[in-house]
């Protein structure tokens, strides 16, 4: 309604979306809720920890740090209340290649000649999936 107000009578603005004028003037004058309130702390305290570690790090550090400063809070919120913030940790793990291509090397030879149809046990077919497990990829 703020966005409107200078185009729209505020009367006007509340027929339309089904509230009264005394109920919306009482909703502005009304302060925060508690829940807000703590947010807004919670969020300033999470910036801090952010900025105190040069932006690495992320939910579960923030987490654990606010955890040990004594504030009891859900890793959820804390996610929420970054991901509202614009906050994000920085991740150690890098990318990983499936696949090199070389536009030098020499290109398999078509053994099934495109013949898809073929009698049981008369034409085999693989497929090479990369699979990461604990030893390596």
């Amino acid at each position: 309604m703020k966005a409107h107000q200078a185009e729209y009578p505020i009367a006007t603005l509340c027929r339309v979306l089904g509230v009264s004028t005394s109920g919306y003037h009482a909703w502005q004058k009304r302060p925060a809720s508690r829940r807000l309130q703590r947010n807004s702390r919670l969020s300033e305290r999470i910036r801090t920890i952010h900025a105190q570690s040069r932006g690495t790090y992320g939910m579960p550090r923030i987490h654990a740090e606010l955890r040990d400063q004594g504030v009891n809070v859900g890793r959820k919120r804390v996610a929420r209340l970054m991901r509202q913030a614009a906050l994000a940790g920085v991740s150690r793990r890098k990318g990983f290649k499936t696949m090199v291509r070389d536009r030098a090397a020499r290109v398999a030879p078509d053994r099934v000649e495109r013949q898809f149809t073929a009698a049981t046990d008369r034409l085999w077919v693989a497929d090479i999936t990369y699979i990461p497990t604990a030893a390596r990829f």
